[in-house]
């Protein structure tokens, strides 16, 4: 089992969390260069009523207060759906070296299926990997379970 597939453990008990307070399922960690989860997120949009509260937002700013410093250039953020646009450029912004995500979003992705921020040569700054599909059935039937039932 690889580093990456691990911290989708946590990233996957995360977005469960998030079923508790009617969120999307989403969850995610952030590794420091050593493998450490330093930052831990999950969807609290309908829980705050923020709308930048995606999980991935809520890992980079746990992660920046626990590193002390918003340049997180040699992270990795593992996350269970693919980041959106407004998520990819706060991943961007925080210099994250790798992303790792399970799911892709067909209506909003922007790590490669609709459009692909993270790796634009015409930004200031790049994510040098991108792996996506990291235990993505698992991440997709969290994901299809919650919207079957807001469907019924």
């Amino acid at each position: 089992m690889t580093e990456d597939t691990i911290a989708m453990d946590e990233a996957l008990r995360l977005a469960g969390v998030a079923l508790s307070s009617d969120d999307v399922p989403v969850g995610a960690v952030v590794l420091n260069s050593t493998g450490q989860i330093v930052g831990r997120g999950r969807n609290e949009r309908e829980l705050t009523g923020d709308p930048t509260a995606h999980a991935e937002i809520v890992a980079l700013r746990d992660a920046a207060r626990a590193h002390g410093s918003w340049n997180l250039s040699d992270h990795t953020l593992v996350v269970t759906l693919e980041p959106c646009a407004m998520c990819a450029g706060a991943i961007l912004n925080a210099r994250i070296a790798k992303v790792v995500f399970g799911a892709w979003d067909d209506k909003a992705g922007a790590a490669g299926s609709v459009l692909d921020i993270l790796r634009t040569r015409t930004l200031p700054a790049r994510v040098a990997e991108v792996v996506g599909g990291v235990r993505a059935d698992e991440c997709s039937a969290l994901l299809t379970e919650f919207f079957d039932q807001l469907r019924d």
